[in-house]
């Protein structure tokens, strides 16, 4: 799959990831994904295309709108930076749409390391940002899984009229973030996981 070209989102550019593909498999069997969740993925993929900034404008105003979370945006004056706050969520709006539809290969695995330490260890440095807040507690990336889950269903039924079908690509979704989080996980405690 060819680099992508978003400023800061470097597929293909990146360092491997420590987590092999054998490991991510275990994780898969452990979140009882099937090649239908794959399906269900890349169908919820097709509907949110033309839906990421909507699905952004939700998930950012949830954010904004809790002071706990968005001061993690804070730039050195202690307010959420511009600048900062666009940069991520064009990231943010790839990552929707990689998730939905990349492959779980080395690639994928290398970026979400890259994600995971750009949480932790390098909050703001690619976007050239001096943040207040040196990284994101794990609390919070666990806690962001169910929001991010729950307000992303209504946007898939928007895209089909068969309930079964919304039912299956908001479980496929609900794993895939799920994943994500588990691999966002890993630098925060690498000897223990």
């Amino acid at each position: 799959m060819a680099t992508t070209t978003i400023p800061g989102y470097r597929y293909g550019q990146v360092d491997p990831s420590p987590v092999t593909e054998t490991d991510l498999d275990l994780l898969k069997q452990t979140l009882l994904w099937t090649d239908d969740d794959t399906a269900a993925l890349r169908r919820a993929g097709e509907i949110l295309a033309g839906r990421v900034d909507d699905v952004l404008d939700l998930w950012y105003g949830y954010v904004g709108s809790h002071p706990h979370l968005v001061r993690y945006f804070n730039g050195a004056d202690g307010e959420p930076d511009p600048a900062y706050l666009d940069a991520v969520r064009v990231r943010f709006g790839q990552w929707i749409r990689d998730l939905c539809t990349r492959p779980h290969d080395a690639d994928w695995l290398a970026y979400q390391e890259e994600i995971a330490r750009r949480h932790l260890h390098d909050k703001g440095r690619t976007d050239g940002i001096a943040t207040t807040e040196p990284f994101v507690p794990l609390r919070y990336m666990i806690a962001f899984i169910w929001p991010i889950t729950a307000t992303i269903r209504d946007f898939l039924a928007a895209g089909t009229d068969d309930p079964d079908e919304v039912d299956a690509m908001h479980r496929a979704w609900f794993k895939a973030v799920t994943l994500s989080v588990v691999l966002w996980s890993r630098p925060y405690a690498p000897e223990l996981w």
